[in-house]
């Protein structure tokens, strides 16, 4: 994986073959920052990375200038590589090891962006329990934006929220918004 843009732009990094991932791909991820980019400042924003993995998604944002990144995994290994890129790279990433949907249902974190990207193996209701729970909690700050990455094979259109998707090969991100 690499970063795309921003201070360490073009940066590789390998992440340990033993960790639990499937980190989004570049050219997905490419896709989605082009977006995110014409809404967004990236060093005024504050961001939750959910099932962060490798931080791949959290690396880019920081890389940007974004100050306040949380990264949440269930993962010690993933949770250690992030702590470990973010200071060898000098980026405010806050790393917090706890299941995603306990994190969602005790958190008193609000963020501009939340992004989650789940395994791609999940069953529609548990998709569909993140939005359900962001806006229920309203973890969200005014005009912030819950993104989903999932397989083009899961349908997750199906919340009240739901206001649109983008396809990067087989990947998709689901956009919510208030």
């Amino acid at each position: 994986m690499r970063i795309i843009s921003g201070k360490y732009k073009g940066k590789r990094l390998t992440a340990p073959k033993k960790l639990p991932v499937r980190p989004t791909t570049d050219m997905a991820k490419e896709g989605l920052f082009n977006i995110l980019n014409n809404t967004y400042s990236f060093s005024m924003i504050s961001v939750i990375d959910l099932f962060s993995g490798t931080g791949n998604i959290s690396y880019e944002f920081a890389s940007r200038g974004t100050q306040e990144v949380t990264a949440v995994d269930a993962h010690y290994a993933c949770l250690g590589y992030i702590k470990n890129i973010a200071k060898e790279l000098d980026f405010s990433i806050e790393t917090i090891k706890s299941d995603v949907y306990s994190f969602l249902e005790k958190t008193n974190l609000k963020a501009d962006i939340i992004f989650a990207d789940p395994p791609y193996d999940f069953e529609e209701k548990q998709f569909l329990k993140i939005p359900e729970l962001v806006f229920e909690r309203d973890l969200l700050k005014e005009e912030g934006v819950l993104i989903i990455e999932h397989s083009k094979y899961t349908k997750i259109e199906n919340s009240p929220y739901f206001i649109k998707s983008r396809k990067y090969g087989g990947s998709v991100f689901s956009f919510y918004q208030k």
